[in-house]
């Protein structure tokens, strides 16, 4: 609940009574010397330069370019920023400049300006008046407020459009028609000369913020303006014309909301925050030409007032209007300054001009030119003489002497523990001053320097904030490009892993090792058999060689327990059963046309051969079908299977000695036969020793599987060999047998074996060579399936 409430302040006013501001002071007015003729009409300039920002908040965008020609009341600036308003051309030319240029400002800094040269038609351009302005939206009604360019044009120029379009309840419309300022008389003429008018803009206000109750106030030292208002507003009871008390700064927004409410702005706050909104009597007049005329913001009303102008009074001058060209319709009078001085503004708030170029703002409105004595010299300050007065005439409420002191000593911080911002500048402080202090200079400067500090210190927060953001975005990378690296070298290392777990496995028990050493072998045996097997095919069609190989498969099929000795033992053994079955059949062949006497020995030794080549199918099956518990009994031999092994060429050679296991008669061998069978067991025992002691190396060295059985291949030719070149060494009638089949004798005799024996040796060594290309392919795929059958037994 806002204090006083709307009830009470309405039932003040109504009984004539107001509330107070603290502080205050009551100076010269000097006001007329101007206020007692008409406004002017200032003849045109040469050249009219329009500043881009002329209001609180933000420029706009330059609409137009060197060169262009320009009507009046048009646009040359635009912006989509709330806080911005356009500017217009204020009468018709040409762009001639788009550049910096010294502003209005104490600190005579420049801005972006737009210079015009007037051609003198003063051509307006296309209008768009709204006279029926209550039948159409207020949004728009707004929209065209701002368009116009209207901003306050009493103080500190804040943009109309914002005030008006307002979202909080309104109790109060204010128009501030005080102007308590010494010295300045636009607002007083204003009045006089344009109430109507006045009270046409206050009408369309009111329109679009619906107020409960609308308050004009006007200072009791302008009798002229109160009556002239009283008279536009008689036919609208809800307008309160109220005259306050001549009192500086009575027409400042917060002491006057305060005098007329009794209510206090709040220090952070806005007027409407406690129900009230206030306008200048020349921003109505301003809304009053743009909605009812459809003429944009492009001049205002201006006192050029002083003792060193000879005709001091009003004008109503083009926005951008320099202030020489004013001064010269004034005729301005250097001879009674000591130096050229020109004050923007009253002598309480204004500040000195540094170039009598600077053109008029929207916010001008007194040019004061001050004669030597006039006013109060700069350089006449004296130190402090810590009276008070300062504190006592302060409206604000403030310590203005501790407040100069810091500012004094930029101890700024501490300035501002002082309140330092809630000054109004309005220069009550000054004027009392004794000692001639400009306390105000002192707290613009301070002021201003802060919000550098400010500016400074938000750049330097947001380049931090940029730096730390472009730090935090750079280690963010490269923590990715990091991240990004190790996954690589995690991914390269699994697959260099794989790698060598693929072509380097790590140690494997001794089965596995040794089922992959049997499969390999099993494969080279396999791939070097069926090559041999091919060769063999094609050189020998022989019938019988062929019935053969059967028998040969068998036997060497029982050799699955051993790659190295068995092996070797059974290939052996079989090429000296097929050299014996080959030579049978040679010898049955040629019986066929010998004389009968020899049939019967033939025949006895094709038998003899034929039982010898049974019991080895017998053994070679026996030694098939026994199971294998361990894969290290390939290259371990038992010392049974020695023995056994050891005593098997002799088996062979009682076989072929006698016939009573054979069972085919028991007819003597001759001794040729016999001595053959004497040198095969010899043959057969060298071997069996000889693949005892290779089984006992190979037992040791597994690893060099592969290289044994290229020399065990090696080794079985050899020995294959070697026992052709023994049988045909130690038979003694192998010369004369056969120097007889040279001779061609057709008698076949017992000894004739022997020839055919020594003659066919390297018949012999072909068949041997081809009978263990069979044999060893027979073992290759006895052991494949022997290592696959325990593969599938370890799995289990």
């Amino acid at each position: 609940m806002l204090s006083p409430s709307f009830d009470s302040i309405i039932e003040t006013l109504n009984n004539n009574k107001l509330y107070s501001f603290p502080g205050g002071v009551h100076p010269d007015d000097k006001k007329s010397l101007s206020n007692t003729t008409t406004i002017q009409v200032p003849s045109l300039p040469a050249h009219l330069i329009i500043p881009m920002r002329q209001h609180i908040g933000s420029d706009g965008t330059c609409c137009v370019e060197v060169g262009d020609k320009v009507q009046k009341g048009q646009i040359l600036s635009q912006s989509a920023t709330p806080f911005a308003v356009p500017v217009h051309a204020p009468t018709s030319g040409e762009i001639i400049a788009i550049a910096p240029h010294v502003v209005a400002h104490p600190s005579g800094l420049t801005e972006m300006c737009i210079t015009l040269k007037p051609d003198g038609n003063d051509t307006w351009c296309d209008l768009s008046p709204i006279p029926n302005y209550t039948e159409v939206n207020k949004n728009e009604l707004i929209n065209h407020i701002c368009q116009a360019g209207i901003s306050g044009m009493g103080g500190a120029g804040f943009p109309t459009h914002i005030k008006t379009s307002t979202s909080k309840p309104v109790e109060f419309l204010v128009l501030n028609g005080i102007e308590c300022e010494p010295y300045i008389t636009s607002d007083d003429r204003l009045m006089r000369e344009h109430a109507w008018q006045i009270r046409q803009g206050l009408d369309i206000l009111a329109h679009l913020i619906n107020p409960k109750a609308i308050i004009v106030a006007i200072e009791d030292n302008k009798p002229e303006a109160l009556q002239a208002l009283n008279i536009a507003c008689q036919d609208k009871e809800a307008y309160r014309v109220v005259s306050v008390e001549t009192k500086y700064p009575a027409g400042g927004e917060k002491q006057l909301i305060q005098v007329l409410t009794g209510r206090e702005v709040p220090r952070d706050g806005l007027p409407v925050d406690i129900g009230v909104v206030m306008f200048n009597v020349g921003t109505c007049y301003a809304v009053a030409d743009a909605i009812l005329q459809g003429k944009p913001l492009v001049e205002r009303v201006v006192t050029v007032t002083g003792e060193a102008v000879k005709q001091p009074g009003n004008f109503k001058a083009l926005i951008g209007t320099p202030v020489a060209h004013l001064l010269e319709q004034a005729q301005y009078n250097p001879k009674k300054q000591k130096a050229p001085k020109v004050v923007m503004g009253g002598p309480m708030m204004g500040f000195t001009l540094s170039d009598a170029t600077i053109p008029i703002i929207k916010t001008t409105n007194c040019l004061l030119v001050p004669s030597k004595k006039e006013l109060v010299d700069d350089n006449a300050e004296r130190p402090c003489i810590r009276c008070s007065a300062c504190a006592d005439a302060c409206p604000a409420s403030l310590l203005p002497q501790q407040m100069f002191w810091h500012a004094k000593a930029k101890e700024y911080d501490k300035a501002e523990e002082y309140d330092l911002f809630d000054c109004i500048e309005c220069g009550a402080c000054a004027y009392v001053c004794p000692s001639e202090i400009p306390l105000v200079h002192y707290y613009r400067q301070a002021k201003a320097d802060i919000r550098t500090q400010r500016d400074e210190k938000n750049k330097a927060e947001k380049a931090k904030q940029r730096f730390e953001a472009r730090n935090e975005r750079l280690e963010r990378e490269k923590r990715e490009r990091e991240e990004k690296h190790r996954r690589a070298k995690e991914a390269r290392l699994a697959a260099n892993q794989a790698k060598s777990a693929n072509t380097d496995a790590p140690a494997q028990p001794a089965s596995d090792t040794k089922d992959k050493v049997a499969a390999a072998l099993a494969r080279a045996k396999a791939k070097k058999a069926a090559l041999q097997s091919n060769v063999s095919n094609q050189t020998q069609p022989d019938a019988k060689t062929q019935e053969s190989a059967p028998v040969s498969a068998v036997d060497s099929s029982g050799g699955s327990g051993d790659a190295s000795g068995s092996d070797k033992k059974a290939q052996v053994a079989a090429a000296i059963a097929r050299a014996k079955a080959k030579k049978e059949a040679r010898a049955a062949d040629a019986s066929e046309a010998s004389p009968s006497g020899t049939t019967d020995v033939d025949d006895k030794k094709a038998k003899i051969a034929a039982a010898i080549a049974r019991a080895k199918a017998k053994k070679a099956a026996q030694q098939s079908s026994a199971p294998s518990s361990d894969e290290t009994a390939s290259f371990e031999a038992k010392p049974s299977e020695a023995e056994h092994s050891k005593s098997e060429p002799a088996k062979e050679a009682e076989l072929e000695s006698t016939t009573g296991d054979t069972g085919v008669n028991d007819t003597p061998l001759s001794e040729a036969d016999q001595k053959k069978a004497r040198i095969a067991a010899a043959v057969a025992k060298a071997k069996a020793k000889k693949a005892s002691a290779k089984q006992s190396i190979n037992s040791g060295a597994i690893s060099k599987a592969s290289g044994e059985e290229r020399h065990i291949s090696k080794r079985d030719s050899s020995e294959a060999a070697e026992v052709s070149k023994n049988e045909s060494i130690s038979t003694p009638s192998n010369k004369e047998e056969t120097a007889s089949q040279e001779h061609g004798s057709q008698n076949h005799h017992p000894q004739k074996e022997s020839t055919v024996n020594s003659n066919s040796g390297g018949d012999v060594k072909s068949a041997a060579d081809a009978k263990k290309a069979r044999i060893a392919a027979a073992v290759a795929k006895a052991k494949a399936k022997k290592a696959a059958i325990d593969k599938e037994k370890e799995l289990k």
